[in-house]
């Protein structure tokens, strides 16, 4: 069940990690990939299509506050925004990180959905998300299939 249509979880923001395709992971490279991040993460809904690789999976991270939906996208879709962000960027002022990063979008055609979820909590409580959790994960998604993670909404580089 996708983490939309749970009412203990309210969407917060979505990233992504661009990468390409021939590096697209199996379901259990993903899974065996998360798990390495600990008992701090819990993993459910694991997809895979019929040739196992990885589809989707739901990360719940209930110390942080947090949850994710990460899916699998590929095809023109991708290829169009990638480019959209290229132009974008253009004009940026970037680290020599970040433009060595840049540099690899040109090989990207797929990439993961990273949807961000934040738990609802009893309005008396005073905890709150921590984004800790989120830039963990995009940070082991990217090195597991050597992407680069983006953050949509501000057309940055992570």
């Amino acid at each position: 069940m996708s983490l939309f249509e749970d009412p203990r979880y309210q969407w917060r923001e979505t990233y992504f990690v661009l990468f390409d395709e021939q590096n697209r992971p199996s379901a259990k490279q993903v899974e065996s990939e998360l798990k390495q991040l600990g008992s701090r993460y819990e993993i459910t809904g694991i997809r895979t299509d019929d040739q196992d690789r990885f589809e989707s999976i739901t990360l719940l991270s209930p110390s942080d506050f947090a949850a994710m939906d990460i899916t699998y996208i590929s095809g023109e879709e991708v290829t169009e925004q990638i480019a959209e962000f290229g132009d974008e960027i253009k004009n940026a002022t970037l680290t020599e990180d970040e433009i060595r990063k840049v540099a690899k979008l040109s090989k990207c055609n797929a990439r993961f959905d990273v949807f961000h979820f934040e738990q609802v909590v009893d309005e008396e409580e005073d905890e709150i998300l921590d984004p800790g959790a989120l830039l963990i994960v995009l940070e082991q998604l990217a090195g597991l299939c050597n992407g680069v993670c983006i953050d949509p909404q501000s057309g940055s580089v992570l």
